[in-house]
C-alpha cells in the first residue's frame, strides 16, 4: 500500500483542509535554507478562515485578506493556537484564501501554497520584498 499522508488531487471538488495540509508538509522540504532556523520545529495548521479574534487584532476587512498566520511562540490572540499544544512556531494557512488566490493565479496549487508559506515566514521575519521574492524564484527552481 502506498504512503498513507500522499493524497492524489483531483480537483473535481475544491481541495480539502487534508489536501492543503499534505501540500504544506511536502513544502517543508523545498522551504529556502535561509528560512530553516524559523521552521525548524514549526507546527502546520490549516483552516478554512482565520478566526475572528485575529480578524479583529489585524484590523482585517474581510477573512479573505490573510493567507496565512506565522506565530512565533504561544501568543495570547484567542482562537490561535497550536494543535499540538507545544510552545512551537506554528504557521497556519487559510484554504479558502488560498484558493481564492490559486484560482486567480492559475498557478500549481503546490506551488502557491510554498509561496505563501516563504512570503510569510520571511516577513514575520523582516525580510524585504526582494529578498522574498529571490527565495520564491530559488525555490520554484528546487522543485523542478
Amino acid at each position: 500500500m502506498g504512503d498513507p499522508k500522499k493524497i492524489i488531487m483531483n480537483f473535481s471538488v475544491p481541495p480539502s483542509l487534508d489536501d492543503i495540509q499534505v501540500l504544506a508538509e511536502e513544502a517543508v522540504e523545498f522551504l529556502p535554507p535561509e528560512l530553516s532556523e524559523f521552521t525548524a520545529d514549526m507546527d502546520i495548521v490549516v483552516d478554512d478562515f482565520p478566526p475572528s479574534e485575529l480578524e479583529d487584532e489585524l484590523g482585517l476587512d474581510s477573512p479573505f485578506e490573510l493567507l496565512a498566520y506565522f506565530q512565533k511562540h504561544a501568543e495570547k490572540i484567542r482562537g490561535v493556537q497550536s494543535k499540538s499544544g507545544r510552545d512551537e512556531p506554528v504557521l497556519f494557512l487559510y484554504r479558502r484564501p488560498i484558493l481564492d488566490m490559486w484560482c486567480e493565479t492559475e498557478d500549481d496549487l503546490a506551488a502557491v501554497v510554498r509561496h505563501v508559506m516563504i512570503a510569510e515566514i520571511a516577513q514575520i521575519h523582516d525580510f524585504n520584498e526582494q529578498e522574498i521574492e529571490a527565495m520564491a524564484a530559488a525555490s520554484r527552481h528546487t522543485m523542478k
